[in-house]
């Protein structure tokens, strides 16, 4: 197996939506964006999957060593070796790369965020840089396009929290910040107890609102001249705002499931995107 097979299998064996983004790219952007998809996800199993945190943290100074290897020429695991021809021409950088490492090194070191400043970091280096990272795999002329890409990194991540919060429950991990828990009357042994009510009907509620505002900013940061460039970062806008339609319209059922879209809801929004040349997304 070669390492841009290797890459390929993480991507399609993940059922991640991000897969149905990077079907309509040409070859080269498709294996460039697909190593990286594979290297957050190496990253990410690295912390869920261990049983041991000092395991994971040995495991992830791991990760960043070979992270220096692959800025040396040489890298040994076959998600940098198929990300390695990439570096240079998409703008690669190893402290991008580093911050994603120091995100995931998060989830090792607190499992509750006080306030959404806090949590805003942590979208940051797990999500936003790795959208900046997309960005210039994509391609963009622009650098503004760059606050898009971040701006859109935190709305799929917000998202990604709205859905997951009995999956994180279960793990032990509340994201949601204790602010929003205390200004809405929601204790977290409600949450890590599966416990529906009123009040966490508007706690989450009001997650939602933020995600949407969150892509709306992106939207209005993304320049026109890049749109068409940005395509598959607005697919999985589209894929990820029905999402958001879906858990709202369950009555914000996501403490004891996983909502999810059917793979071919996923891959009809992502077309729709890629033939309006982001405008469907956009519209939303």
């Amino acid at each position: 197996m070669t390492p841009d097979q290797y890459c390929q299998d993480k991507a399609a064996q993940s059922g991640s939506s991000f897969y149905y983004s990077f079907l309509f790219l040409p070859p080269e952007r498709r294996r460039a964006i697909t190593a990286l998809y594979a290297l957050c996800r190496e990253l990410d199993d690295t912390v869920d999957e261990a049983s041991d945190a000092s395991v994971a943290r040995i495991k992830l100074a791991w990760w960043r060593s070979e992270l220096g290897r692959l800025f040396e020429g040489r890298p040994e695991h076959p998600v940098t070796q198929a990300l390695a021809p990439h570096v240079a021409p998409f703008g690669v950088t190893p402290q991008r790369l580093e911050a994603i490492v120091d995100g995931m090194e998060m989830d090792l070191d607190q499992s509750r965020y006080l306030d959404f400043a806090a949590l805003r970091t942590y979208c940051r280096r797990v999500a936003g840089v790795v959208g900046e990272l997309s960005a210039g795999i994509f391609g963009y002329s622009d650098p503004a396009t760059l606050a898009y890409a971040d701006r859109l990194g935190l709305a799929l991540q917000l998202t990604n929290i709205i859905r997951d919060v009995g999956d994180d429950a279960r793990k032990g991990r509340i994201y949601l910040p204790i602010e929003d828990l205390q200004r809405f009357g929601v204790k977290a042994a409600d949450i890590l107890n599966g416990r529906y009510s009123d009040d966490f009907a508007a706690l989450m509620r009001f997650q939602c609102e933020r995600a949407r505002a969150a892509y709306a900013e992106a939207f209005a940061a993304l320049p026109p001249q890049d749109r068409r460039a940005q395509r598959p970062g607005l697919m999985m806008a589209a894929i990820y705002r029905a999402l958001l339609d879906e858990i709202e319209q369950s009555g914000y059922q996501v403490l004891h499931q996983r909502i999810s879209l059917t793979p071919l809801r996923k891959l009809w929004l992502a077309w729709k995107t890629y033939v309006t040349g982001g405008r469907a997304a956009l519209a939303g």
